[in-house]
């Protein structure tokens, strides 16, 4: 596939316009980079008005789930189609601004079901079934060096979409994970080890692999009842059957670190001022845990100890912190979690200000 890489977040915009110019949009990517969340933060987006996703897996269909199946009409003596269920009626989409129609895994269909979708893709209608006019399409799909099952799709259907590669990256998928509270340990140790957030390499035959999915059920693990008070071998067992034993024995290494840090709310209620584990990647999820927990203060506490929370945050950070991880710190705290900290809780901060504001707001 010989197109330019793009960005996750660069995708966003270009999937609308698409949708804005009712354009179909094929997205190319090798598995669990979040290709069909990514469509499906469009569709939440309010971008496109009140709008709802109809998510098709066409790998798993017959041509017949997208065509109908034929019945013989007693009044006429006519074959006619009964319409898939799946696609969105008349009905349906006056209901909605917009229906999204996502194709995912088109390329990995039987070439008879990408035959009907063609149909569907090209004319907007199928037998006698027809899109109705507010109905956008998109379609995903791996590549064909992704080790997956893909037929190479018909050139006249591949024509009839704009086709955007989607590639990983860090930091787009960092604010994802605070934004959707991705456990601090998985977060802290990939914002030391960025390189393992996707380590998926075709010619191997590994059943699992780490990619930007496989993290988040990392996170899901971690998160579970009863998997803290497990032995160390299941512990690392049930991760690697996530991401993989090679990695999954670094993550655990990096755990026993950083199960030695202290209570973050200790640290925001003045009883902790003093950090004593140098370990990078345990530093990184000790932030993330401080700012998730100045998160939970700014929505659950009163104004007071959230402001007595904010001046032990800073303190704490830049007493403690390379400049690096204070900037990081900062950056999660007051762009990418959506906490109120207003400029009169910064006025003792003056050293904070002038030695990283520029850093963290360029154009201010």
């Amino acid at each position: 596939m010989d197109t330019l890489q793009v960005r996750p977040g660069e995708v966003k915009p270009i999937i609308l316009r698409a949708m804005k110019a009712s354009r179909p949009i094929f997205i190319w990517g090798p598995p669990g980079i979040g290709k069909s969340d990514l469509v499906q933060q469009v569709v939440d987006s309010g971008e496109l008005g009140n709008a709802y996703m109809i998510d098709m897996r066409l790998a798993l269909m017959e041509p017949t789930d997208l065509r109908g199946y034929p019945f013989r009409n007693p009044d006429t003596n006519q074959m006619e189609w009964a319409p898939a269920v799946d696609l969105p009626t008349e009905e349906l989409a006056s209901a909605y601004d917009t229906i999204v129609l996502f194709l995912d895994e088109l390329n990995s269909a039987p070439p008879s079901v990408q035959a009907a979708a063609y149909q569907l893709v090209l004319n907007g209608k199928i037998g006698q079934y027809e899109l109705p006019n507010n109905v956008k399409i998109v379609a995903a799909g791996n590549r064909e060096t992704d080790r997956g099952v893909t037929y190479r799709m018909p050139a006249p259907l591949a024509n009839r979409f704009r086709h955007i590669n989607m590639d990983v990256n860090f930091e787009d998928w960092s604010f994802w994970a605070t934004e959707n509270k991705v456990h601090q340990d998985v977060i802290g140790y990939l914002t030391y080890s960025k390189a393992d957030l996707f380590d998926f390499d075709p010619k191997t035959s590994s059943q699992s692999f780490a990619t930007p999915r496989s993290w988040s059920f990392v996170s899901e693990i971690l998160n579970t009842e009863g998997f803290d008070t497990a032995s160390d071998f299941e512990q690392k067992a049930e991760i690697a059957g996530a991401i993989g034993e090679g990695m999954a024995i670094k993550f655990c290494e990096h755990r026993k670190i950083a199960s030695k840090l202290p209570n973050p709310e200790d640290v925001l209620t003045g009883k902790v001022k003093k950090l004593d584990i140098k370990e990078k990647s345990a530093q990184y999820s000790f932030a993330i845990g401080l700012c998730y927990e100045l998160a939970t203060l700014s929505e659950n506490g009163s104004e007071k100890d959230f402001d007595k929370g904010v001046d032990f945050f800073f303190d704490f950070i830049m007493a403690n912190f390379e400049p690096e991880l204070v900037i990081f710190s900062a950056k999660t705290v007051l762009s990418d979690h959506d906490i109120d900290i207003k400029p009169r809780k910064l006025q003792g901060k003056k050293e904070f200000k002038d030695r990283y504001w520029k850093y963290l707001f360029p154009t201010s």
